[in-house]
């Protein structure tokens, strides 16, 4: 295909347009923002090429003369959505309530783009809002005193589990508007069901768990508790006097 690259490259390292010829007629945002558009109403299976050639009007060859590759395009698309945070200018100094406010942030974002979950990585780390968000976490963690490798690990566990929680939850959305009854029968159902089974006396812990008060159920007080958890689990030890 024209444009494609023989060796590995980072396509912010790129020029715009590839090749010779007169002025760009679209930058890559106008073509990020294309791809998130089809992505948002119709899917990620529906991101190709062709379609967002379509949506913007010109040939399917000529955008591989700006995104050599699919892959490029998704690190186009997730960093056009990542340019959505709302970062203050400064942090406010507890490291804990501005992280758990950015978790937050990245759980609203991807219920406003579902397909997100499915295509964050890593490898997408260098992109412009990629290093706008990374510097803006590793400000407010500034106060935490820990090692730099600890400070990037925390990073990758509050946004692992945002995208675990989030990909659970829209499973679990997904797979309830499938069903042909409601959901509450079908919890009713599985719950009666659980019941005859630790009535028998083979899953004493279980009995015993079910016994004892409920937790709560709520999606987002589970998930304020596991945000406060983890980032928890990072704070030094108190040591005593």
């Amino acid at each position: 295909m024209a444009g494609r690259a023989a060796e590995p490259e980072v396509i912010w390292a790129r020029p715009e347009r590839a090749g010779r010829g007169p002025k760009p007629a679209y930058s890559r945002r106008d073509i990020a923002d294309a791809a998130v558009r089809i992505a948002d109403t119709d899917g990620l299976e529906a991101v190709s090429m062709r379609r967002v050639a379509a949506e913007l009007g010109c040939g399917t060859m000529s955008l591989y003369n700006y995104v050599p590759r699919k892959e490029d395009l998704y690190e186009l698309m997730v960093d056009a959505v990542s340019g959505e945070y709302d970062l203050p200018e400064k942090p406010s100094g507890d490291w804990r309530a501005d992280m758990t406010a950015l978790a937050h942030q990245t759980r609203a974002l991807m219920y406003r783009h579902p397909w997100l979950a499915r295509v964050m990585t890593t490898a997408y780390g260098f992109s412009p809002n990629a290093l706008r968000y990374l510097e803006w976490c590793l400000g407010c963690l500034a106060p935490l005193d820990i090692a730099p490798g600890l400070k990037m690990q925390l990073i990758a566990m509050v946004n692992g589990t945002v995208m675990a929680t989030v990909a659970n939850e829209q499973a679990m959305a997904e797979r309830a508007r499938a069903l042909p009854w409601s959901e509450q029968e079908e919890q009713a159902v599985r719950a009666a069901y659980l019941a005859r089974q630790v009535a028998g006396g083979r899953y004493p812990h279980l009995a015993a768990l079910l016994a004892a008060p409920p937790v709560p159920a709520d999606p987002d007080e589970i998930f304020d508790m596991t945000i406060a958890r983890l980032l928890e689990s990072f704070a030094p030890p108190v040591t005593g006097a």
